[in-house]
């Protein structure tokens, strides 16, 4: 992948496939060894491209993880920072995220002033993204680290201003997440709703546990569907690619 490009191979993933299918893998649940054989088999399985990141970094194998990502498979390696600064020369790009859900101003532009110097070194590709937490039932491991409240999951008009806000401040991709550990998943009407009102790519992840409830999110309007956990705890080709079919409706 070369760099520069992401963005654009994003688009067309969209373009050509109706919708893109994201792997989250997070280097805290898997060393870097574990890592590389499911990213492996994501990119042998239909995945379009891989996510890297979580919440908390207990493990200092970042990096390396990466890097050792990299050296395997030939689809975009994405730094997904959650709510620290991550980062890596060794990826392909990196979700520059503001959390518009917050009202916490660390995470709304202190964490990205902070880092922004060091991703300039690292010369990969930024994507302005905007992230968007939903309430998913339970208290996850991102609503409990950022400290902030979560949108409501049946208020939708809050859902539709925080997206067109995105929108207007001029990001790139907006991503509504349940969240890492989520009861559920992200309504359909929230996720139509959203859509119908933008015309920038919509991203959605947390809690979605099996291909039928991810192609429900694909027809709702999700551009992209990230699967995390639910691949993370059952790596098998037949799931991944199970998953892969759901989301890809190539025409």
């Amino acid at each position: 992948m070369n760099k520069g490009s992401v963005y654009d191979f994003l688009l067309k993933t969209m373009q050509t496939k109706g919708a893109g299918f994201l792997c989250l893998i997070d280097p805290d649940n898997k060393d870097s060894q574990n890592a590389v054989l499911l990213a492996r088999k994501c990119a042998d399985s239909g995945v379009d491209a891989i996510f890297i990141g979580g919440s908390i970094m207990l493990e200092d194998n970042f990096n390396p993880t990466i890097k050792a990502i990299k050296q395997e498979v030939d689809i975009p390696v994405i730094i997904f920072p959650g709510i620290f600064n991550l980062g890596s020369p060794n990826a392909d790009a990196i979700l520059f995220m503001s959390m518009l859900s917050s009202r916490n101003p660390q995470l709304l532009i202190g964490d990205q002033v902070k880092a922004a110097p060091l991703i300039r070194k690292f010369g990969i590709e930024t994507i302005p993204t905007a992230y968007l937490l939903i309430e998913s039932g339970s208290l996850t491991s991102v609503q409990y680290m950022s400290n902030s409240m979560p949108i409501p999951r049946n208020k939708y008009d809050i859902g539709v201003a925080h997206a067109l806000a995105a929108q207007y401040l001029g990001m790139k991709l907006i991503f509504m997440d349940a969240g890492s550990g989520a009861k559920m998943s992200i309504p359909l009407e929230m996720i139509r709703q959203v859509k119908s009102n933008i015309n920038i790519p919509l991203i959605i992840g947390g809690g979605i546990k099996t291909p039928e409830e991810a192609r429900e999110k694909v027809e709702a309007g999700a551009d992209f569907i990230v699967i995390g956990n639910a691949i993370e705890n059952n790596d098998d080709h037949n799931l991944i690619e199970a998953f892969a079919n759901s989301i890809h409706q190539t025409l």
